[in-house]
């Protein structure tokens, strides 16, 4: 069974999207350059306000995740894992991981894309602060 979560947030002229081995969306509006694996800003959910079927199937070892970055009919996909160590108590971000690293802002780890892997005619897309970006959120238990 599919189970799909979806949030909305906006661009930032900060957003660099260069970090190697994570992405981040945050419900903070305010973006620094050190920021550089932030995609999105003013996100409307954080690790915390996930739905709560979503955060069980998430934490299943079997789970697969894919999540969808759209912006101005521009999308890029990217595919990554659940755990059972996810906690998804953070309340501002939601974060993908190359690694197995888990804390909690992490939604998915071991994707087989970072912010540095992202498409750079999306991420200047990202880069318009009245750019309104979703990100879709599945995940599927096998």
């Amino acid at each position: 069974m599919k189970i799909t979560e979806i949030i909305w947030a906006c661009g930032h002229k900060n957003i660099l999207s260069i970090h190697k081995t994570t992405f981040e969306t945050t419900r903070e509006a305010d973006l620094t350059k050190h920021g550089d694996c932030i995609i999105a800003v003013k996100a409307t959910k954080g690790a915390k306000d996930i739905h709560p079927k979503f955060k069980k199937t998430a934490m299943m070892e079997n789970a697969q995740l894919t999540i969808a970055i759209e912006a101005n009919g521009m999308k890029e996909t990217v595919r990554a894992r659940g755990s059972s160590r996810l906690t998804f108590t953070n309340s501002t971000d939601i974060v993908i991981r190359k690694s197995g690293y888990v804390c909690g802002r992490t939604v998915a780890i071991r994707a087989d894309k970072a912010a540095s892997d992202l498409s750079r005619k999306l991420v200047e897309k990202l880069r318009d602060p009245h750019q309104k970006i979703k990100i879709t959120l599945a995940v599927e238990d096998y």
